[in-house]
């Protein structure tokens, strides 16, 4: 598995073909997408959404989105935020979403951020998460703060992994 950063056309879109692996990856996911709400329809998530979605994320200069791909396929997505707005939060923030390969995303998304000189990493689990907070806990992620987020207010847990050492996993 290798990540690319996701790059738009010199127009500020996304090429046609990546919004298409990108639209069917968010929506293989219908559970998360029914949790979160990000979406209107979970089960009918459409490019131009996603689109839209992506391009918020990128509106913020401190955001990369990378791409997972493994033989050429997209296999998960990776947003790294290496400033939060929150000027005493000092860690860079990661979401990660995939089809079955999240701890290896994970690593590499935690090695990136290790080699860019980042002492540790942080996330937040929507509270009715349980699965998602299972995930990151397995990885070494501990809780350390309880909190809304910031775009629409949802109950969060935020999670914290000091990056101190190549990752044991």
């Amino acid at each position: 598995m290798f990540l690319d950063p996701l790059r738009l056309s010199p127009d500020g879109d996304l090429p046609g073909p990546v919004l298409t692996e990108v639209t069917a990856l968010y929506a293989s996911n219908h559970a998360f997408h029914a949790l979160s709400g990000d979406f209107p329809d979970p089960y009918g998530i459409r490019p131009e959404q996603v689109a839209a979605e992506l391009a918020r994320e990128l509106s913020d200069p401190h955001t990369e989105v990378l791409l997972a791909r493994e033989a050429s396929l997209l296999v998960g997505i990776a947003v790294t935020l290496s400033e939060h707005p929150d000027p005493t939060d000092p860690d860079p923030w990661i979401g990660l979403h995939g089809r079955g390969h999240g701890r290896r995303l994970a690593v590499l998304v935690e090695d990136r951020l290790r080699a860019a000189g980042h002492t540790a990493v942080r996330l937040a689990v929507l509270e009715d998460n349980a699965q998602g907070l299972a995930f990151w806990t397995a990885l070494g992620w501990t809780e350390i703060d309880r909190r809304r987020d910031r775009g629409l207010g949802r109950p969060c847990r935020v999670l914290r992994k000091p990056l101190t050492g190549p990752d044991p996993a």
